[in-house]
């Protein structure tokens, strides 16, 4: 993969602007926050963002895929001020569970998700190479 960075573009924290890839593409659902019995971890937004990447890991990897071959996610979250509320531990998590690989991402305010409960859901786009 390649990060596409513009020249004098500032450096995003967290993400890419774009990335370039070749290979076989892995398509994974929206993830929320909930176990394999399908109980929603915590009221804790950090928490559930840590249980959406796992879930997200657990998938890629049915594919012989790990957070390197990620190439774009976009997040969907249900209130602003929790994200910006647990903006802090939110780092660390990402880099115990991805690494310092940091995909194209996006992240959207919805007015709510289909399990009530779920406070953030992250599709994800996967390249492995050929």
């Amino acid at each position: 993969m390649k990060v596409l960075q513009p020249p004098g573009w500032p450096r995003p924290k967290g993400y890419s602007n774009g990335i370039e890839a070749r290979g076989r593409q892995v398509f994974v659902a929206g993830q929320i926050g909930w176990d394999a019995t399908g109980t929603i971890v915590s009221d804790d937004f950090a928490d559930q963002f840590e249980q959406v990447l796992k879930n997200t890991l657990a998938v890629l990897a049915e594919a012989g895929a790990g957070p390197e071959h990620v190439a774009r996610m976009t997040g969907y979250i249900t209130d602003r001020d929790a994200y910006l509320d647990a903006a802090p531990r939110l780092g660390p998590i990402w880099k115990a569970l991805m690494g310092r690989h940091y995909p194209a991402m996006a992240f959207v305010v919805v007015a709510g998700l289909i399990e009530p409960a779920a406070q953030i859901e992250i599709e994800t786009t996967a390249v492995v190479e050929d």
